[in-house]
């Protein structure tokens, strides 16, 4: 009996930004790297191609759907789901990277190339905001996560909820810190992040680079794929 390995296919945000997409296929490739053999495709829910639906169109066996996002909200949540079960294939969805300790280590690696010398400085984690409250929650723990090494840690949002950039950076100076260090917590640059970097720059604080196409991206990546595949084995 012939057994067929299931596909992965790497899902992202998408972006009209394309150091977005650039980003994308750089964890594939690395993926492939750690994974020879491995059926591995992009997709991406908006904004860039190929989109989610029309890579599900095109398959010819079994796939686990593997979210490049931190965050468990909307697209998660709601958008894959929904493209999964409306292509009628045979896929299923991995979940998302989450506050993996791994990516935390590339975020302090980001920091310390932007920062050598973190003495005195305040860091300021910044993510995109959600609507679904349990993610901003998850996100905010990255502030105990990075605690041992900075003395005054602080979570910011991008968008939605508060606080915002600017309370952030206003809340580690009250709290004593005499540098800020900016912390982007997303995997790609785009066009979010450049309007954090602006306001960053006007504040006089410094900003490290987003997690990008990083080993322990991809190999978190791969987890989740691996969990997805033997659960279903197990089903």
């Amino acid at each position: 009996m012939t057994v067929v390995h299931p596909a992965l296919i790497l899902t992202a945000h998408g972006s009209v930004d394309p150091r977005s997409s650039a980003t994308t296929h750089a964890v594939a490739d690395l993926i492939r790297r750690q994974r020879p053999g491995l059926d591995v495709q992009v997709a991406f829910c908006e904004k860039s191609t190929p989109n989610l639906g029309d890579v599900l169109a095109r398959l010819r066996g079994p796939a686990v759907v593997t979210p490049l996002l931190l965050a468990s909200a909307y697209h998660a949540r709601v958008d894959i789901p929904a493209i999964v079960a409306e292509s009628g294939a045979d896929a299923l969805q991995a979940d998302t990277l989450g506050e993996d300790p791994r990516l935390v280590d590339v975020l302090r690696q980001r920091v310390a190339e932007a920062d050598p010398d973190h003495t005195e400085a305040g860091l300021l984690v910044v993510a995109v905001g959600s609507s679904h409250a349990a993610a901003n929650a998850r996100t905010a723990s990255l502030a105990d996560a990075l605690s041992d090494r900075w003395a005054r840690v602080a979570v910011a949002y991008a968008t939605g909820p508060q606080p915002s950039v600017a309370d952030g950076i206003e809340q580690l100076r009250a709290a004593g810190a005499r540098r800020i260090v900016v912390a982007p917590w997303f995997i790609a640059p785009g066009r979010i992040t450049d309007r954090v970097a602006a306001h960053v720059a006007a504040a006089g604080a410094v900003m490290a680079e987003p997690l990008g196409a990083h080993l322990l991206v991809a190999s978190t990546v791969l987890d989740r794929f691996d969990q997805a595949v033997a659960a279903r084995q197990a089903a």
